[in-house]
């Protein structure tokens, strides 16, 4: 039951859905995970727009939100990432393509470790 004063929001999305996959950057430090994908031998071998860090807490965040859409994910990726630490920079999403590119090119063994 609603409080009183209580307005629905516009959209369906819990700020819990955006900060769970925002706070991956505190469960997963950037530096480990760049340390598991040259472990595993999953480093960039030019500079791409999706790194291999991001395609890294993309795969993750897929895997917390198993219903989502590819956009739907990297959505929530940036809007929490923005929450959480402060970045306000316009950025376009990547094309599906794109995004299945880059998650082949990382492979599953990153994720896995």
């Amino acid at each position: 039951m609603p409080r009183s004063g209580w307005v629905k929001p516009v959209s369906d999305r819990r700020l819990s859905d955006v900060v769970s996959v925002g706070l991956l950057t505190r469960a997963f430090p950037a530096s480990l995970v760049d340390e598991v994908i040259a472990e595993c031998g999953r480093r960039e071998q030019r500079s791409r727009s999706l790194t291999a860090r991001v395609t890294a807490y993309f795969s993750i965040g897929m895997a917390l939100n198993s219903q989502g859409s590819y956009e739907e994910v990297f959505e929530q990726l940036t809007d929490g990432l923005s929450w959480s630490s402060g970045w306000s920079q316009s950025w376009s999403p990547p094309t599906k393509s794109a995004i299945f590119q880059a998650r082949s090119r990382l492979g599953y063994e990153p994720v896995r470790e």
